[in-house]
């Protein structure tokens, strides 16, 4: 039990003291801060037709623990689904494999570091709901059962599955990063688009969230008086929000077949865990591919004949950094699997023959999407393979090893982008044009400024989704390659932004060297 107890206890601690969860968690608060707008403000999180709570402690409490639950779990799994992974790299999986600690316990410790660094979050967020209920106060008292009831009953046992789904995910795609990171989302996609009116089946609503809405829908239309069916919209929704219609929500009593069915998704995902645990490696895969390496190297050592330093070619010096931008662009170019080349390849054949709109706005974001494990790696790779003392001593690297990444990144990006950059370029679209050449410099320029930051690549592979996700939705605010009606000065504002995170970079950077 103590060895059990340890794993969670440092695993959790290395995780909340990276630089990354720093970041996360202030991005997390920066976003949580509008889950319910002020009261000038002109969107909307959760609107019921043409109607809105009042800003009591029940619309506060049940609002943001619907928006934790949905928004947490999407974005959750992307923050803790490499556990295994670090521990492979890391060595320490070895160490555990070497003690009497069984599969099911250390799946169910990773399970529990997970549950705990998305309980860190959500404490924060419930923090934040409170303040901000004392600051938009309308004159209501300050329940606080109204802000614990939603938050255990609708956001923790869907964050507890997700940190179940994160660790067995990784047990069986751990190689294939992209599998999990897409597989899960349409997961994610088919949880929330199924819909419940039935007391029954809000009992397999993960989220938790359709037996509130169904309330609030069933209030709204009460007050009413009508039995016309009422449009419940969750997410940011902009308009005049000055003009929507105040009703008041006290919350609700859960059934007890609702607080029955939270308990079996919780026990649900730890016996589909237990049964994972069977087929579960113990890292005694990285074992058998290093064996076999070294019995290959024996093999060709025998092999090897005498070699004559006479006839070897004389070394020549070269400090151009056209050899290593020829390096970066091969290391980007042979990352990742194959198939994933035939299906990005078939993205630039669709930016040339579908509508100009279409290829702009949903073909470009998901293309450039697909190269993010590639992106997320530029300036990581030599952190991860221990060899960042050897690159950093080299001759010039900022001058030349930054700037070769970064213009071997921004390449692949406009060499994929291109067919698009040619059609907008012959109707006259220069403005649009110059977008997507500047959408590509500021996605490479986001991978290299928090790659550099945080030393790892998460968070940038997390906010890439995001913004994808966001455009694929057609929200013109994330739009970062001018496939929306911007004001004039939008190309003036990305290119601001982008010198902004390059001088960030290369200040970061520079300030590692001369440590």
């Amino acid at each position: 039990m103590k060895s059990f107890l340890t794993i969670i206890k440092f695993d959790y601690l290395q995780r909340t003291r990276s630089y990354a969860f720093l970041i996360t968690l202030c991005a997390s608060l920066a976003i949580a801060y509008t889950f319910v707008p002020e009261p000038n403000a002109n969107y909307s999180t959760i609107r019921i037709s043409d109607y809105v709570g009042f800003y009591n402690s029940a619309w506060f409490g049940y609002v943001t623990a619907i928006m934790t639950s949905v928004f947490l779990s999407l974005i959750g799994f992307y923050l803790v689904n490499s556990s295994i992974k670090t521990d492979v790299h890391t060595k320490v999986g070895e160490v555990v494999a070497a003690t009497q600690v069984s599969n099911f316990k250390y799946l169910f410790s990773k399970v529990l570091s997970n549950f705990l660094v998305l309980l860190t979050i959500v404490g924060m967020v419930f923090l934040m709901s409170i303040v901000l209920f004392l600051l938009y106060n309308e004159g209501f008292p300050l329940q606080s059962l109204q802000f614990i009831k939603p938050y255990i009953l609708i956001t923790l046992p869907g964050l507890f599955v997700v940190s179940v789904l994160a660790v067995v995910f990784e047990v069986f795609f751990g190689k294939y990063s992209v599998v999990q990171n897409v597989g899960f989302f349409f997961v994610f996609m088919f949880l929330i688009a199924s819909s419940a009116k039935t007391e029954n089946e809000f009992a397999v609503d993960l989220f938790g969230s359709k037996i509130v809405l169904h309330h609030l829908e069933k209030t709204v239309g009460a007050i009413t008086n009508t039995n016309e069916t009422t449009f419940t919209n969750i997410g940011f929704v902009l308009g005049n929000f000055n003009k929507t219609n105040k009703f008041e929500f006290n919350g609700i009593d859960f059934p007890t077949s609702f607080i029955i069915s939270r308990l079996l998704w919780v026990a649900l995902s730890i016996g589909l865990l237990f049964m994972v645990s069977f087929v579960f490696h113990r890292f005694n895969i990285k074992e058998r591919v290093s064996v076999k390496k070294v019995r290959n190297i024996n093999t060709q050592a025998n092999n090897i004949q005498d070699i004559s330093l006479a006839s070897l070619p004389k070394t020549q010096i070269n400090y151009s950094i056209s050899s290593l931008l020829q390096t970066e662009f091969l290391l980007l170019f042979r990352k990742g699997k194959k198939w994933l080349w035939f299906v990005s390849i078939a993205g630039v054949i669709l930016l040339a023959v579908l509508p100009i709109q279409t290829a702009h706005q949903l073909v470009l974001p998901i293309l450039w999407f697909l190269q993010v494990s590639r992106l997320s790696n530029l300036t990581t790779k030599e952190v991860s393979n221990n060899v960042h003392y050897f690159a950093f001593t080299s001759y010039k690297p900022i001058s030349r090893l930054f700037v070769s990444q970064v213009f071997a990144g921004v390449t692949l990006m406009l060499i994929l982008a291109l067919p698009l950059i040619i059609r907008l370029t012959v109707l006259a679209n220069f403005t649009a044009a110059i977008s997507v050449l500047l959408g590509g410099l500021f996605i490479v320029m986001l991978a290299v400024t928090f790659g550099i930051i945080t030393k790892g690549k998460k968070l940038f592979e997390v906010l890439f989704f995001m913004i994808t996700y966001a455009n694929c939705n057609l929200i013109t605010f994330t739009d970062y390659f001018g496939a929306f009606k911007h004001k004039p000065y939008y190309v003036t504002q990305l290119f601001i932004l982008i010198i902004v995170l390059g001088s960030v970079s290369f200040l970061k950077r520079k300030h590692e060297l001369n440590r």
